[in-house]
């Protein structure tokens, strides 16, 4: 091949290029909102950290879409964010990851009315008929898998403690995944209670529970940040009666525990905070229209053991 051909074709190249640049360009402007709560635990760090990731690499991969990410810390934070981003500028697309789910279905519907597509994250609305696209756990499963690990090891008896999350849709799922296992069996579960998702607030509950109940054979806190707390007010309170001590969501450090074959910690369940990159990829290609991204979609939950743990250990994520 000689040289001027050569050049012909790197200038008919950098000319394809070229156009394709100026045509996506010249494509109409379109906005993703994504409105989550704010890193108040590790998962929803993580959650923040993959949300701001896809961003970038979304405006990288479609230079027609603005990806504009809002945290807040609080849900009624959440509802006052939604609406200075609706009334700021024309939203084609909102991804939410609501702080909870009664509080935010109302005002996400009222987003979803001025003709906005809806990809709702994690935490469901109370009326589901609103999303058009759902991306979440299985957290029934979380619940479930946990709870058949877990009654198998006790020989189906004993008495149990539990700590629920934050009043959604996901804890109820994983709550009753949980329950109706163990309600089958003469495992008895002493107390359950709510400790938001947070590891200071599980460390008192679980010292409550430690004074209340003479007698524990096993804790279940639906969430690893919880479990970090559990295991802290356990260790101080020196008691040893105690065989089992689980949570859930995947967090590399419990993942640690799990890969070092800790007694008390010997599993976990996934429940990967990076589904909110999939979603907003998934809401990109609905607008760009790569591919139309409707329904729920969801990600299984099988147990995690120190046979499989690599699979799920990911050292350099913020969870």
């Amino acid at each position: 091949m000689t040289s001027i051909t050569k050049r012909a074709l790197a200038m008919l190249a950098l000319s394809l290029m070229a156009a394709t640049a100026t045509s996506a360009l010249a494509q109409t402007k379109k906005t993703i909102a994504v409105s989550i709560p704010a890193a108040t635990h590790g998962w929803t760090g993580g959650v923040v950290y993959h949300a701001e990731q896809a961003a970038k690499e979304i405006k990288a991969a479609f230079p027609n879409i603005d990806v504009v990410v809002k945290t807040s810390p609080s849900a009624t934070a959440q509802v006052s964010a939604l609406e200075d981003l609706s009334a700021s500028q024309k939203l084609d697309a909102l991804v939410i990851l609501p702080f909870t789910s009664e509080e935010l279905t109302g005002p996400v519907a009222q987003v979803k009315a001025g003709g906005t597509f809806i990809a709702v994250v994690d935490r469901g609305l109370t009326d589901p008929t609103i999303h058009d696209l759902y991306v979440a756990g299985d957290n029934i499963a979380v619940g479930a898998n946990t709870a058949k690990w877990l009654a198998e090891k006790l020989g189906k008896k004993g008495k149990i403690v539990v700590l629920r999350g934050i009043p959604t849709v996901i804890d109820d799922e994983r709550i009753k995944g949980f329950t109706d296992v163990i309600n089958g069996t003469d495992i008895k579960i002493l107390d359950i209670q709510y400790a938001n998702w947070n590891q200071d607030q599980a460390f008192t509950l679980m010292q409550d529970y430690l004074a209340k109940y003479p007698q524990i054979d096993a804790v279940w806190a639906n969430d690893d940040d919880m479990l970090l707390g559990v295991l802290e007010a356990i260790k101080q309170s020196g008691r040893t009666e105690i065989k089992y001590a689980l949570g859930g969501n995947g967090m590399k450090d419990v993942i640690e525990l799990v890969k070092a074959k800790n007694p008390v910690t010997p599993i976990s369940t996934p429940y990967p905070p990076s589904m909110i990159k999939s979603a907003i990829y998934m809401t990109a290609a609905q607008l760009s229209g790569q591919a139309p991204m409707r329904g729920s979609f969801k990600l299984d939950a099988p147990l995690i053991t120190p046979e499989n743990a690599d699979q799920f250990y990911f050292p350099d994520s913020p969870f």
